[in-house]
């Protein structure tokens, strides 16, 4: 009889350690943090549609951040934030009497903001050293633009040109590549998303790209 409670209790703790070896094969959490360059669409086509959608675009630079529950090995719920600035200078030429100033100047100081949530899904097996992944999240941009040091000949009107501040619906389809560097910390090669954001004035169709540390 002890012999077989002896039995029965080594069984009981194999299963035990067994499952929890089964619990530990891949991590619950994980946060990312990184550089994120926004490839912006500027609504300005000077080209074929393809070569515009490369070409015709404003470089955004900044941070992402982004965290991930796993509730099972391939599947998790992920929060996104990201944060994108671009300095740039405009000039452009106005009809104007001959002799009087033609070009109207200013300079601009632009922010875009992502605020997403939605689905990962990739391989969290803790023994994997390459693990591609892919994205599927929704929620909302933010874009602002504010302009400094305007000059403008006399006989133009300038008053459109003007601080503008916009929030849309936003989202980021797409995915990476992360790369294990040890048992808590894994880097993150490449990361592509396309990210549609629907203005007032249109629908802004960016390209983001990120790199950075994933900790987990």
């Amino acid at each position: 009889m002890k012999n077989a409670i002896i039995a029965f209790a080594f069984l009981a703790l194999c299963n035990l350690v067994g499952h929890a070896q089964t619990k530990s094969d891949y991590k619950k959490f994980e946060v990312y943090g990184g550089y994120s360059n926004n490839l912006v669409d500027t609504g300005i086509y000077t080209a074929s549609p393809f070569r515009s959608f490369f070409n015709d675009r404003r470089g955004f630079n900044g941070f992402e951040a982004s965290g991930v529950y796993n509730f099972s090995r391939y599947f998790g719920i992920k929060g996104d934030i990201s944060g994108t600035y671009n300095n740039s200078h405009v000039s452009f030429t106005v009809p104007a009497p001959a002799g009087l100033p033609d070009t109207v100047d200013f300079g601009t100081k632009s922010s875009l903001y992502n605020f997403l949530g939605g689905i990962q899904i990739k391989d969290n097996k803790s023994e994997s050293r390459l693990k591609p992944f892919a994205h599927a999240m929704i929620g909302a941009g933010h874009g602002t633009t504010k302009i400094g040091g305007v000059t403008c000949p006399g006989n133009t009107d300038c008053s459109s040109v003007v601080d503008n501040s916009e929030t849309g619906f936003a989202g980021a389809f797409g995915g990476g590549l992360d790369i294990k560097l040890n048992n808590h910390f894994d880097f993150r090669a490449i990361q592509v998303d396309y990210n549609p954001i629907g203005f007032g004035s249109g629908t802004q169709h960016n390209v983001r790209f990120s790199v950075g540390l994933v900790f987990k």
